[in-house]
């Protein structure tokens, strides 16, 4: 069953808890650029990677989170972000107890710090 973008617009907002310029500080770090998979245009960036760009761009066009100022692209790319966030949360215990491990640099490039609370 497809989340309605209410629900998928709450859980962004609940599981992206790095700012916009949190975020862009992270993606400059070269230990971003080695966490998750290769996207296969060749450019050698990673799909997290471009996705945190993304991530940047929605936190910072709707700063105050008003649901009614998301376009489908940005409600799209948030479902793929809580998709991504929960089924990596729920898998990977490791995430939580070593920052530097893969899993939490994976996470950080879609917008969530799990050393967070």
């Amino acid at each position: 069953m497809v989340k309605d973008n209410e629900t998928v617009i709450s859980e962004f907002n609940d599981l992206v808890n790095m700012t916009a310029s949190e975020l862009q500080a992270w993606l400059g770090k070269e230990e971003s650029a080695g966490a998750g998979w290769d996207k296969d245009d060749g450019s050698g960036e990673t799909i997290g990677h471009e996705s945190g760009r993304k991530i940047i761009d929605i936190l910072e066009k709707n700063p105050k989170k008003e649901p009614e100022k998301y376009d489908q692209d940005d409600i799209d790319h948030m479902r793929r972000v809580v998709a991504y966030n929960k089924r990596h949360l729920a898998q990977e215990g490791k995430a939580k107890q070593d920052p530097n491990s893969k899993s939490a640099k994976s996470l950080k490039n879609w917008g969530h710090d799990p050393q967070k609370s």
